[in-house]
């Protein structure tokens, strides 16, 4: 049996692996999944249809599954899936999807969530991010694989983030980022690439000089975007590192910020 504290609330239709640990006074609704060793702590709300995988550990007064903050929302049976291996710290709160959309908001694995961050409907999240306290995404948004936010960043909906991107604190994002961007300000604007976070990463000294290269490509040699675009593509037959930012193209909606 999974170790249930006597005082949470489970109900019957919720499923959890039985090696789940829930902590006093947390409440999990019906269609609520939750996968091996996974650690729900104290005065946690899940709610859903949600799925929760393998290896999470979900600090205190989170609210995960809750239906979407959009006034359209009518009640549909969207969902709110949560990977492996993330931890998400004190109060945070992540909605299901909408019918307007894919109609489910994705968090990946090995996510690093701090305090406070709201993560909203129809969001998806990729692998390895970070967020830390209070950073906050709107609906809508896509954020890449590694992609780091400073503190108090907000991002504006329907953005896309860029895989291996990273933000200063108090960033406010309206458009989109590329991905290995450093971005900050409000509005954010670019400065360069993350070439600090790419060398921990394995990133080689000649890869780093041919994302630079591309940065410059977006930023530096004042071609229109669809020039820009098609040099992208072409470099990426040669350089796999650049298909990152020929598939962030691919996908961005809000114009790349300036």
């Amino acid at each position: 049996m999974a170790f249930i504290h006597p005082t949470a609330i489970i109900d019957p239709k919720a499923e959890l692996d039985s090696t789940v640990r829930v902590g006093p006074y947390s409440i999990i609704g019906p269609d609520v999944a939750i996968g091996a060793n996974t650690w729900i702590g104290p005065h946690v709300m899940l709610e859903g249809p949600t799925t929760i995988g393998r290896d999470n550990k979900i600090h205190s007064f989170c609210a995960l599954g809750g239906a979407p903050q959009d006034k359209k929302y009518d009640g549909a049976p969207t969902r709110l899936v949560i990977g492996d291996r993330n931890t998400i710290r004190e109060y945070c709160h992540f909605n299901r999807g909408t019918t307007q959309d894919i109609g489910i908001t994705t968090l990946g694995d090995d996510n690093w969530i701090m305090a406070y961050v709201h993560i909203a409907h129809d969001c998806t999240v990729g692998n390895h991010t970070i967020f830390p306290n209070c950073a906050t995404i709107a609906g809508h948004v896509n954020v890449g694989d590694y992609a780091i936010f400073g503190a108090f960043t907000i991002v504006h909906q329907f953005v896309t983030v860029g895989a291996h991107s990273i933000t200063s604190m108090a960033t406010s994002l309206l458009n989109d980022l590329p991905p290995y961007c450093v971005a900050g300000g409000n509005s954010a604007k670019p400065y360069g690439i993350n070439s600090e976070g790419l060398k921990r990463r394995g990133f080689t000294s000649e890869q780093i000089a041919n994302i630079k290269r591309g940065y410059n490509t977006i930023y530096r040699e004042s071609l229109p975007i669809a020039q820009a675009k098609a040099k992208l593509a072409e470099g990426a037959k040669t350089q796999p590192e650049l298909q990152l930012y020929v598939d962030f193209f691919a996908h961005a909606k809000r114009g790349i910020i300036r």
